[in-house]
């Protein structure tokens, strides 16, 4: 089931990807070969740029690609890197868990304004947001509950 989910989360990812591509194809088109700039192009590319930076955070990006501070991690035993790993987890996942509703309180309020040429509602341009926040707490959760039960405490951090 998972890497089923992780899979579709890859293809939502490349198909928001490769949808920015395709915009800034066009952009580049119309403005240099046509002299006709168009405006859609340059709100949708920004969208979609927002779109593919925070899901790909929340989705794509497996933990171990995240900037980590190895230099410390490297130099220390088992047991120090296992206190690390849950003190680390429990301040991301806490704060962005404490963040959770107040993320959810702004992009829920910016619904009332769209965007100024294609009028998408600030919902659908922010919600990816919403998404990170909750993805940085199961992630947390899950990397707690791992180093509990003492996994992932032996792994050299890759520069």
């Amino acid at each position: 089931m998972f890497r089923w989910l992780q899979k579709a989360a890859n293809a939502i990812g490349g198909g928001l990807f490769l949808s920015l591509f395709a915009v800034f194809i066009v952009q580049i088109v119309a403005r240099f070969f046509f002299d006709t700039p168009l405006e859609w192009t340059d709100e949708a590319a920004v969208v979609l740029y927002v779109w593919v930076i925070l899901w790909s955070a929340a989705t794509v990006v497996p933990e171990r690609e995240h900037v980590v501070f190895d230099l410390v991690w490297n130099s220390v035993g088992k047991r120090a890197r296992w206190v690390m790993r849950i003190a680390g987890n429990l301040l991301v996942g806490g704060l962005a868990l404490i963040a959770v509703p107040g993320t959810w309180d702004y992009v829920h309020f910016m619904a009332r304004e769209t965007t100024p040429v294609l009028g998408l509602k600030f919902i659908v341009v922010f919600f990816p947001l919403v998404i990170l926040m909750l993805a940085l707490v199961l992630r947390s959760a899950w990397a707690i509950w791992r180093a509990v039960r003492g996994l992932d405490l032996d792994d050299e951090v890759r520069a």
